[in-house]
C-alpha cells in the first residue's frame, strides 16, 4: 500500500480503482474483517505482480470467490504463492495461482 490517500480517493472517485472490503482475519493484524481497500485493477498490464504486494484474486477453485493475499513467491513458470499475514495457520491459507488470476494490487486502505 503505498500511495497518498488523497490520490488514491482520487483515483476512486475518476473509476481508476476499485473498493473491496475484507472478509475473513487471514491478513490480521493488518487488515482486519470490515475494513475496505482500493485496488489498482490496472497494476499488472505493464509490470508483473512483485513479491510483497498485498493483491486481490480470484480463488483458484471456487473462481466466483475473491481473496486478498500477499505474494510471498514468484515462480519462474507465472504462478504466484499468494499467503496471508495471519501468523495463526487456522486463519490462513496459500494459494498457488498463475498470473491471469490476480485481478489487481491493493493501493490503500479506504
Amino acid at each position: 500500500m503505498r500511495q497518498s490517500r488523497g490520490k488514491e480517493i482520487f483515483l476512486w472517485l475518476i473509476r481508476l480503482r476499485q473498493r473491496y472490503r475484507v472478509t475473513g482475519a487471514s491478513m490480521r493484524p493488518l487488515l482486519t474483517a470490515g475494513d475496505e481497500v482500493l485496488v489498482d485493477p490496472q497494476a499488472y498490464r505493464s509490470q508483473p505482480p512483485r513479491l510483497g504486494d498485498i493483491v486481490i484474486a480470484r480463488h483458484p477453485i471456487q473462481t466466483d470467490l475473491q481473496i486478498i493475499k500477499r505474494i510471498n513467491a514468484v515462480r519462474e513458470d507465472g504462478y504466484y504463492l499468494l499467503h496471508g499475514d495471519n501468523s495463526d495457520p487456522t486463519q490462513s491459507s496459500a494459494f498457488l495461482v498463475p498470473e491471469w488470476l490476480i485481478l489487481g494490487r491493493v493501493t490503500s486502505r479506504f
